[in-house]
């Protein structure tokens, strides 16, 4: 066991030493895993952070595994120096914590730090000395590099992480070289500037200092060179001409003149004339001003945005760079702006800004652009006296002010970008963070930055942050903590700070008070904020339009809308409900997953739901959803129309609603529509009995042949309560005939014979001929299942009977086909192709696409039982065909079972096997028992039994 102090380096080649003898090398990936860690000292990472470090998005299935290695072999290595406690495992994932001149890069940081301090001094006394102490503290802190950061490591995070610190590295070394130029040190600066040009050709700062080096030198030939080579560098890679600093020392060069001291800031002028020769310093480098700082503070629990973060931090090589960071009330844009602010200080040494905007401030209203303006310029040290009066010289004063400077601004809680471009810095090397609840899409030349709910990581870091231990005893509940305030950040921070001030509350106790969602927002509140109040500054910023339309989409029932339900809910045009819509996405009221649809949060669905009913009388709320309820059927109609034509008898004529109907043209329109909205259509269905049968008896087509079981049982599990509610029997027939069909296709026998019995006996009440027809259609599959065929025959024909009774062809092409079905179980095959045929013919006749394709499958089975092979194999290709091309997804694994057994049958074993694997796959997800069951036994035949194998 070793002994002593340990080192550890970053700043270079990654590496571990004690006393200076480094200890046994870590393994590549072990050294990434480290050197992370090292970068975010302090902080703790949780498995899924060091597992998006190491790998990006696309890490392997192996990575929490991976990262409980890492970590056990780095504490190994640290336990052999007696630092194994460096390392802690937290509730929510691991922290390095080195002590104080352990961690190179954190050595650097200070002196760096303490250089600026040693300057700020020595410039502000009264003799005016050479800052020696800047110097030498500089000189050390840059001894320190050894190369390239993390020089050894290859992992995903390594690249954007190594050109953050060189930038701070170069920023150092620029300080100090103006330090030494106030020295007369300028000939032995040559040598050193001309090789970092050369690693960085596009670096302003450092071309400048080698033009003025070598003009000092009397070689002003080679600092024009200088310069013209970074001109035409900077216009071939990034098309740009160079900046306001820049031309200041060409010039110079040009005239053989000293740089004048009308381009620095005249507060900082005053300092460095005392200091040293004003020849000596490049006017894009003023000397940092500590009483410029006024960020607020980095909240110490900030958790994930690791992509954010380092999105924000990236360099994004121009003049001046703006982020605007937008999203809802409560997703953490200022913490996340300050905390990258913080991360970037050191960039900006001419001053790190911050103001409050007030756009969604309570009891205040938006700063104007003058008033801003003000307090902007006095944080820079400007006189009070000096400010002018009027906004447009406040703005020239401030360009100049910042001109040539490199500053850091932070405008938090922006109302637009009218209030934004007044204050946005001219010709500067500077940083414009901006937040707003909007989306500011008219501010040129802005990088956006729109920030999302957390994910479920990082919420579980934040919480656990906060709470401490007591979250790990109750994962489970912990979960649901989060769920229920939708992965929100303020929710998060106001629910886990509850718990932690109420040490006798558990988790689940804190769930339970959430679960009520009525009083949902009430517990996500506390004496100071709350988020129903951060949710009601951004409603106030609404314009009435936009409220009401906000308010009347709290009487959605389904998870998201489009235009057409938005317009059927407030009485207005299509184009204006849309426009009204993208104003609410703009302003974070709304969140758009996916093209042409909106969604709410779910805690802002709850404040909408509840400002509806307190603002919306009755009978406008009811007048509302009678308008929704009737788009929402007219338009389920009209798709049934468009995909089921054969079966338009079967459906209740729906009366068109007022407002334009969905244009549905075609058949992929029609089902995308359905698509879309199965799961509001479900939902809406608990509104109105009597809408509830009439939107179940419309759809049945539609969720049978799509295989939408789960839909299907909910939707008629309400109308059969609906009918009986109404003492309907023919409803109640008709909800038990399709209940019973979901739960025979799902291989549920008996449950299903007992609908279709109950159904038959309730349609005989009711005397619906065709209800009956149908239940006896319905007995008659399960019977044939369950291999009773004498009793289905009988059940068809009497079926059959019905049908052509009544003139149904629909009903009669299907239950001709099932009677096919019934003699090829008997074995008389000749005359089941004959039925197959005749439901083929009436199917083509009446325009039935799925009855074509199910005729189609089955006189498949008839001609493979009479062995016309390549016959029945076409005939299952076309039924294939047809079902795939309406998405009737209940029939294709069916198609695909029988295609395989003739491949198997015709010696393709491959094929075969591939064939009943796609129809497995298809019949594990639509819960199809007959067809599983089908092909898990012909897998089993076709291929060979593993070897069994015996431990001796």
């Amino acid at each position: 066991m070793l002994g002593g102090n340990v080192r550890f380096a970053v700043l270079g080649a990654v590496e571990v030493s004690v006393d200076g003898l480094e200890l046994p090398s870590l393994a590549p990936r072990h050294r990434a895993f480290l050197a992370y860690l090292l970068l975010h000292s302090g902080t703790v990472l949780s498995v899924e952070r060091l597992s998006e470090a190491m790998w990006g998005p696309t890490r392997p299935d192996t990575a929490r595994a991976q990262v409980h290695a890492a970590l056990t072999a780095i504490r190994r290595t640290l336990r052999a120096a007696n630092a194994g406690h460096l390392v802690e495992t937290r509730p929510a994932g691991y922290v390095i914590t080195p002590e104080p001149g352990q961690l190179d890069l954190q050595e650097f940081t200070t002196l760096v730090a303490k250089a600026r301090s040693e300057l700020g001094s020595e410039l502000g006394s009264e003799q005016g000395s050479e800052p020696a102490a800047a110097v030498r503290t500089l000189r050390g802190a840059l001894a320190l590099w050894r190369g390239p950061a993390f020089a050894d490591v290859q992992a995903h995070f390594a690249e954007s992480a190594r050109a953050r610190l060189e930038d701070r590295r170069l920023a150092a070394i620029e300080r100090l070289v103006e330090l030494e130029f106030a020295a007369g040190r300028h000939e032995e600066l040559i040598d050193q500037l001309a090789a970092e040009l050369t690693a960085h050709p596009l670096r302003e700062r450092l071309a400048g200092q080698l033009m003025l080096a070598l003009r000092r030198a009397g070689r002003q030939t080679d600092a024009l060179a200088v310069g013209r080579g970074y001109r035409r560098r900077l216009a071939d890679e990034q098309g740009l001409d160079p900046g306001p600093a820049f031309l200041a020392v060409e010039e110079t060069v040009l005239r053989g003149e000293p740089p004048v001291a009308a381009t620095i800031r005249p507060a900082a002028a005053d300092l460095l004339a005392t200091a040293r020769p004003a020849e000596a310093v490049l006017p894009a480098a003023v000397t940092a001003r500590p009483e410029a700082a006024f960020l607020p503070y980095d909240i110490a629990d900030f958790a994930g945005r690791t992509a954010q973060v380092e999105e924000l931090c990236e360099p994004a090589g121009q003049a001046v760079t703006i982020s605007a960071i937008d999203g809802m009330a409560g997703i953490g844009k200022t913490a996340l702006a300050v905390h990258a602010a913080h991360r970037l200080a050191e960039r900006y040494p001419d001053g790190q800004l911050f103001i409050d905007l007030h756009a969604h401030t309570a009891g205040q209203r938006p700063l104007e652009p003058g008033e801003a303006l003000e307090v902007l310029l006095r944080q820079l040290g400007v006189p009070t006296e000096r400010i002018p009066a009027s906004m447009t010289e406040r703005a020239a004063l401030w360009r100049a002010e910042l001109a040539g400077h490199r500053v850091m601004l932070v405008l938090d809680n922006a109302a637009d970008a009218a209030q934004i471009r007044p204050l946005l810095p001219g010709a500067s090397n500077s940083l414009v963070l901006i937040t707003s609840r909007q989306r500011l899409t008219d501010l040129d030349g802005a990088r956006a930055l729109s920030m999302d709910v957390l994910p479920l990581p990082d919420a579980l870091a934040l919480f656990t942050g906060i709470v401490g231990e007591r979250a790990a005893a109750e994962p489970a509940a912990v979960t649901e903590v989060l769920l229920l305030c939708g992965f929100l950040p303020l929710a998060v921070r106001i629910a886990a700070t509850r718990l932690r001030h109420r040490p006798r509350w558990s988790v689940d106790h804190l769930a339970e008070r959430l679960r009520d969602e009525r009083r949902r927002l009430t517990e996500l509140a506390r004496s100071e904020r709350g988020v129903a109040a951060a949710f009601t500054l951004s409603y106030r910023q609404l314009t009435a339009d936009q409220q009401r339309l906000f308010r009347l989409l709290g009487l959605h029932p389904g998870r998201d809308f489009e235009p057409y339900a938005a317009a059927a809910l407030a009485d207005l045009p299509v184009e204006h409900a849309e426009d009204v819509l993208e104003d609410l996405l703009d302003a974070h009221m709304l969140q758009q997953r996916v093209f042409g649809r909106y969604v709410f949060h779910d805690l802002l669905r709850r404040y909408a739901a509840d400002l509806v009913a307190e603002q919306e009388p009755p009978q406008a709320r009811d007048a509302a959803l009678t308008r929704l309820l009737g788009h929402q059927l007219t338009t389920a109609s009209a798709a049934m129309e468009v995909l089921y034509p054969d079966s338009a008898h079967r459906r209740p004529r729906i009366e068109r609603a007022t407002l334009p109907p969905v244009p549905l043209h075609d058949a992929p329109q029609a089902l995308a529509w359905l698509e879309a909205e199965r799961a509001n259509l479900v939902l809406a269905a608990d509104r109105d009995v009597a809408h509830t049968s009439l939107l179940a008896t419309t759809l049945y087509r539609y969720l049978y042949d799509h295989a939408h079981h789960d839909d299907a049982l909910t939707l008629y599990g309400k109308a059969l309560r609906a009918a009986r509610r109404r003492e309907n029997p023919a409803d109640e027939g008709r909800a038990l005939t399709d209940l019973g069909w979901v739960h025979q296709v799902r291989g549920r026998h008996d449950v299903a014979r007992e609908h279709f019995d109950r159904a038959l006996a309730a349609c005989r009440t009711a005397e619906d001929r065709r209800g009956q027809a149908r239940a006896l259609l319905g007995l008659a599959r399960v019977s044939t299942d369950e291999g009773d065929h004498e009793r289905a025959k009988e059940a068809n024909l009497r079926a059959l009977e019905l049908f052509r009774d009544i003139g149904d062809r629909f009903g009669e092409a299907v239950t001709l086909d099932y009677l096919g079905i019934v003699h090829e179980r008997l074995g008389r095959y000749a005359l089941a192709a004959d039925l197959h045929r005749q439901a083929l013919e009436l199917s083509r006749e009446i325009g039935s696409r799925g009855g074509e394709a199910d005729a189609l499958d089955n006189l498949g089975v008839a001609c493979t039982r009479l062995g016309r092979l390549t016959e029945a194999r076409d005939h299952h290709e076309q039924a294939l065909e047809l079902y795939r091309l309406f998405g009737y997804r209940r029939g294709e694994a069916k198609a695909l079972n029988s295609l395989a057994e003739i491949a198997a049958t015709m010696g393709d074993l491959g094929q075969a096997v591939r064939l009943h694997s796609a129809a497995l796959d298809l019949a594990v997800e639509l819960s199809n028992r007959s067809e599983e069951k089908r092909a898990r036994e012909a897998i089993a035949q076709l291929l060979p039994a593993p070897e069994t194998s015996h431990r001796k």
